[in-house]
């Protein structure tokens, strides 16, 4: 099936200009074009519709991915141990099973798609953290250096947007379908705010948050 994802400005992340009124065409799970709304509808009739509100941008790369998904506990809320991630005693006070290192890191695998994150970066050492990370289609990537800060789940804090895009948004058809977008009007607003104004991230074409 065809979908055509539009939005009020399509950022690519390359250095090109950004498109007000842009989109992208995807079939399955990658990209088959990438230009003006107008022109993909016009070419694809057929093809389902989806419109959001503010940037679609390339999705994001999170530098803290051990910090977040092996050295931090994501509470079930059930358990009543908060909504804030356990890290240092308290994380140490916790029976951590494999499976409930793999709940944990579900929870937030979660949290990160709604902050448009598709990537992490750092060794996943625990298989049930990086089952979690890739049965969603993320990609864990190399680091050769901890990041700078303490670990936070939205990429753009302390980072622009240029550094923390995985990759741009190219026109190459069969590139996968992985992209955010953020409820905010200009690349400076989502500079400035941060990326927790998601309200969709995809991955090789499947929507995997959605918040509208």
């Amino acid at each position: 099936m065809l979908t055509i994802h539009t939005a009020d400005l399509v950022v690519f992340g390359d250095g090109r200009p950004s498109l007000p009124g842009g989109a992208v065409l995807v079939e399955g799970r990658a990209f088959a074009a990438v230009g003006a709304y107008e022109d993909l509808a016009a070419a694809h009739p057929t093809a389902r519709v989806r419109r959001w509100p503010g940037v679609l941008t390339p999705g994001l790369l999170n530098p803290h991915g051990p910090e977040l998904l092996e050295r931090s506990y994501h509470p079930d809320p059930r358990e009543d141990l908060g909504s804030e991630p356990l890290t240092g005693e308290a994380l140490s006070a916790l029976d951590m099973t494999d499976a409930r290192w793999g709940a944990s890191a579900r929870r937030g695998v979660q949290r990160l798609l709604a902050h448009g994150v598709v990537a992490v970066a750092g060794d996943l050492r625990r298989p049930a953290v990086a089952d979690a990370v890739h049965r969603v289609g993320m990609t864990s990537e190399e680091r050769f250096e901890d990041p700078p800060g303490p670990p936070a789940f939205d990429p753009l804090i302390g980072r622009s947007l240029a550094e923390a895009i995985l990759t741009p948004l190219l026109p190459h058809m069969g590139m996968d379908a992985t992209f955010a977008v953020f409820d905010l009007p200009d690349e400076a607003a989502l500079t400035k705010s941060g990326a927790t104004a998601c309200v969709a991230t995809v991955i090789q074409g499947r929507l995997l948050h959605r918040r509208r």
